[in-house]
């Protein structure tokens, strides 16, 4: 089999600033409607004093950086990344409406004979304060046409 396509150090950033829209379009499409995220008057009275992004929005976050890491497979290598899962997520500090959040992932070890990687991935706010962290697998199967 070919080389392998990631080695460790490899390293994908993403930032975006979470707006209300993607909160409440986030909630409608999962379905979380839980008052941190869509009850203003709630939240104004409790000890954060406005609304949280979605933990869940965040792992989305972490999605589109494996994704980056994922579309360095060229073509002709007849196989695919997928993702094996999300390990140790852990949402560390609130992200609020308006916060500008990065997401840095991180290949920390390659397995080749497996056609497998592993990385850390932190996401930090605009003030460069952790806001979460979580591990990452991601695997590479043939990409051959499906049967039928």
């Amino acid at each position: 089999m070919q080389d392998f396509h990631v080695k460790p150090g490899d390293s994908a950033v993403f930032t975006k600033t979470v707006g209300e829209t993607d909160v409440y379009l986030f909630a409608g499409i999962t379905g979380d409607f839980a008052p941190n995220h869509v009850n203003r008057p709630f939240m104004e009275r409790s000890r954060f004093g406005r609304l949280q992004a979605h933990g869940a929005l965040l792992v989305g976050f972490m999605s589109t950086v494996a994704g980056m890491i994922a579309a360095r497979t060229p073509p002709e290598a007849n196989e695919i990344a997928v993702a094996l899962g999300y390990d140790r997520i852990r949402f560390v500090k609130p992200v609020f409406l308006g916060d500008t959040v990065t997401t840095h992932y991180r290949v920390s070890t390659v397995d080749a004979a497996r056609r497998r990687a592993s990385a850390e991935i932190e996401v930090t706010n605009q003030d460069g304060t952790l806001v979460a962290v979580a591990s990452h697998t991601l695997a590479w199967v043939p990409n051959t046409p499906a049967a039928g």
